[in-house]
C-alpha cells in the first residue's frame, strides 16, 4: 500500500552558532523562516529558552512579530511559550496581536518545561514547581481566553485585539502527563521524540482515546517533533549531527541540563518532569541516534514514513543541530526536495 503524504514543518531553537552572535543568529531565524516558506514546509515554529549561551529565542513572541513581517504564508508559531512562568491573559493577548497582524496563520505552542537554569527560573517567575502545579488552570483560562469565554468574578475579561481567526491552541510534551492535559483541555498535542525516550506510540494513543472535543478543536491532532540530519551521504550526515551534538552540549553548564530545557533534553539529559517521576516506560527499539534521523533525504524518507505507521501522524517537525548555518539550511532543502517535491516550492 502507498504510504501517505508526510508534512514537513519547522523547530527553531535560534541557536548563536560558533562564532556569530545573537544579531546573525536573528537573521538566520528569518532566512530559515523564508526558506521553509519557499520549500513548501507547513509551519515555522521558535522555542523558548533563558539564560543560554548558544540560544537566542527567550521571547517567541516577539521574535514571530518579525518572522511573520518576513514572511507572506507559512503558518508561525511557538513551541513552546512555557507557560508555568505566564499568566495566561498575558500570553492571549500577545498572540491574539499576532493572530491581528498575521491573520490564519499563527499557532500558539505552550509547554511546562522550566527553559532554563534554576536561578534564571527563580528570576522568571519564582517557584517553578509550584506555578507547574497550577498548570491545568493555566491552561483552563488560557483556552477560555482563546474562546471568548473567560470571566473573572462574573465578569468578561477579553483579551485584545480579537483576531479573525484565533490561534491554533497546541501542548508540547513527551510524556502522558502532558498528553492528559491536552486531552483534557481539546487542543492539539505535539510529541517531542528529539527529547524523550518515553514510548510514543502509546502517548499519543492515551492522547487520542481520551480526547474531549472543544470549541478550538473538534477531532485529536498530533504532531511528532524530531531530530533530523540531512546530508547527501549519510557519512557527512553524522559527522554534523556530530559537530552539532558537541556544539550545542559546549554551551550548557550542568546545572541548565539538569533544569530540563529542551535544548538539554535534546542531548539526553532528563527533563524536569521525568525526574519528579512522569516519565513513562522507554520504547522497545532503543538504539545509538533514536532521538535524531540521520542520513540521506531518501533514508530520512523512509524513516519518517515507519514514525507516520508507528504514531499514526502525519506531520513531522523537524529540528535540524548541527553548527553550520548553511548545513543547516541545505538539510531542510535536501528534506524539502524528496518529501515534499518541487511542486510544493
Amino acid at each position: 500500500m502507498k504510504p501517505l503524504p508526510l508534512r514537513l514543518s519547522v523547530l527553531d531553537l535560534v541557536p548563536v552558532m560558533q562564532k556569530a552572535d545573537s544579531h546573525t543568529a536573528l537573521g538566520q531565524a528569518v532566512t530559515l523562516a523564508r526558506t521553509a516558506e519557499k520549500l513548501g514546509y507547513t509551519r515555522y515554529w521558535v522555542s523558548e529558552h533563558h539564560d543560554m549561551k548558544h540560544l537566542a529565542s527567550a521571547c517567541p513572541e516577539v521574535l514571530l512579530a518579525h518572522i511573520g513581517a518576513h514572511t507572506e504564508h507559512i503558518r508561525i508559531g511557538s513551541g513552546a511559550v512555557l507557560l508555568p512562568h505566564y499568566q495566561p491573559v498575558k500570553v492571549a493577548e500577545a498572540f491574539h496581536l499576532l493572530a491581528t497582524l498575521h491573520p490564519g496563520r499563527i499557532d500558539l505552542g505552550i509547554g511546562r518545561a522550566p527553559g532554563g537554569s534554576a536561578h534564571v527560573t527563580l528570576a522568571l517567575s519564582g517557584n517553578f514547581l509550584e506555578n507547574v502545579r497550577k498548570m491545568p488552570d493555566k491552561i483552563r483560562d488560557l483556552t477560555a481566553l482563546i474562546e471568548g469565554e473567560f470571566t473573572v468574578e462574573g465578569e468578561r475579561v477579553t483579551a485584545r485585539p480579537v483576531p479573525p481567526d484565533s490561534p491554533e491552541l497546541w501542548l508540547l510534551g513527551t510524556n502522558a502527563k502532558s498528553a492528559a492535559y491536552a486531552a483534557e483541555y481539546g487542543t492539539g498535542y505535539v510529541f517531542g521524540r528529539f527529547m524523550s525516550d518515553n514510548d510514543g506510540a502509546a502517548v499519543l494513543g492515551e492522547y487520542r482515546s481520551a480526547f474531549r472535543p472543544s470549541r478550538l478543536l473538534a477531532e485529536p491532532k498530533a504532531i511528532v517533533a524530531v531530530g533530523a540530519v540531512c546530508a547527501e551521504t549519510e557519512e557527512r550526515a553524522r559527522e554534523l549531527a556530530a559537530e552539532g551534538a558537541g556544539w550545542l552540549r559546549s554551551g550548557l553548564p550542568a546545572a541548565e541540563e539538569a533544569a530540563g530545557s529542551e535544548a538539554a533534553q535534546a542531548q539526553g539529559a532528563p527533563s524536569a518532569a521525568d525526574e519528579a517521576g512522569e516519565g513513562g516506560p522507554p520504547e522497545k527499539a532503543d538504539a545509538p541516534d533514536r532521538r535524531t534521523l540521520i542520513g540521506t533525504a531518501g533514508q530520512i524518507k523512509e524513516q519518517l514514513h515507519e514514525l507516520q505507521n508507528l504514531y499514526g501522524a502525519d506531520e513531522f517537525l523537524l529540528v535540524t543541530q548541527v553548527a553550520d548555518y548553511a548545513q543547516r539550511l541545505k538539510s531542510y532543502e535536501l528534506l524539502a526536495s524528496c518529501i515534499i517535491g518541487p511542486g510544493r516550492q
